[in-house]
């Protein structure tokens, strides 16, 4: 299975799912006009993905902002995942958020409540440039 890219734009997330390492990535904003034109081809692969996973999948999101579109498109990778963790040994997702985000660290835990999945929280400070 080939390893999906999408480099990102002012509106979309970058996107980096190796099926061979099991390592998911999504970071970024995420404000397509056209959700379903964006989020869909994902969504298939990660379908495909879920057929034949790696023994270990970690989902990791570091988001700085996303709608309400696309926090629905999230929400449908994050279901997957309860299909995938009955299938392979280890499945968790890293929710990373910057320090002063708590906006983004309490969608991150009303996510894990509503998936089966493990979730680690990772907090980070923003670079500071001089």
């Amino acid at each position: 299975m080939e390893h999906l890219l999408v480099e990102s734009t002012s509106h979309t997330p970058y996107i980096s799912f190796n099926s061979e390492l099991g390592v998911m990535e999504i970071k970024g904003r995420s404000i397509p006009e056209q959700a379903d034109d964006f989020w869909l081809p994902v969504l298939n692969w990660f379908e495909s993905y879920v057929q034949m996973p790696a023994k270990q999948t970690i989902f990791r999101i570091d988001l700085e902002y996303f709608n309400i579109s696309s926090s629905k498109r999230i929400l449908f990778l994050l279901y997957k995942l309860n299909n995938l963790a009955k299938i392979t040994e280890s499945v968790k997702v890293e929710w990373y958020y910057r320090e002063d985000d708590e906006d983004m660290y309490e969608v991150g835990n009303d996510y894990a409540y509503m998936v089966k999945v493990p979730f680690d929280f990772i907090m980070y400070k923003e670079p500071e440039f001089a």
